[in-house]
């Protein structure tokens, strides 16, 4: 396997005492996986934050072999990390997409839905700017992988953004986790907690 691509780097495991196993969505390609040497080191720990847009090197000599990766920095949400709002609906959206998607299919929609509700989380002056749309992406992903997905709710209704928010956390636990291991989930209620405070606070 050969690529070079632009991804969103969507998780890291440490592997042995210096490396990651990192996993990424493309837009061709769909998930995949690759093995950073020196990941957890000074130079790339800043460059395998879950939520990165990196541009990717991927290369193997066959298909059952894990690839080496080569990992450049395009854009960093390093920054955000430090915003408890933004920093739980990255790690929640980031964590679902790497656990639920099968490697190396392609989900265009997804990777372009991904990406721009990202870029919403990391722009917008508040979650009234991107709930919406995290919504509107659990929901694509839901449709992508065969589980239909529900209406979207009005648009500018931050109440009913909630509400839709929190009817999809059954399908979501029921069609996508229930056979996963750990818990995703708790990634997601903390995103809710947080979201309902911001709500009552108005």
């Amino acid at each position: 396997m050969q690529l070079r691509a632009p991804a969103i780097l969507l998780s890291a495991r440490p592997h042995g005492e210096t490396a990651v196993i990192v996993r990424m969505l493309t837009e061709q390609e769909g998930l995949v996986a690759g093995y950073v040497a020196g990941g957890r080191g000074r130079n790339l720990r800043p460059v395998v934050i879950p939520g990165n847009r990196v541009a990717v090197d991927l290369r193997s000599k066959s298909d059952s072999q894990l690839p080496f990766a080569t990992l450049e920095l395009v854009q960093s949400r390093g920054p955000w990390l430090s915003e408890p709002l933004p920093a739980a609906a990255i790690s929640w959206v980031c964590a679902l997409s790497a656990t639920v998607l099968p490697e190396r299919n392609s989900y265009p929609g997804l990777y372009l839905a991904l990406s721009a509700l990202l870029d919403a989380i990391c722009q917008a002056p508040s979650a009234r700017g991107w709930a919406e749309a995290l919504v509107a992406y659990e929901i694509l992903l839901l449709r992508e992988l065969g589980y239909g997905g529900g209406p979207r709710p009005a648009a500018g209704d931050f109440a009913a953004t909630l509400a839709a928010f929190e009817a999809l956390a059954e399908p979501i636990h029921h069609y996508l986790l229930a056979d996963r291991k750990g818990d995703v989930m708790a990634a997601r209620a903390l995103l809710g907690n947080r979201l309902a405070r911001m709500n009552d606070q108005g």
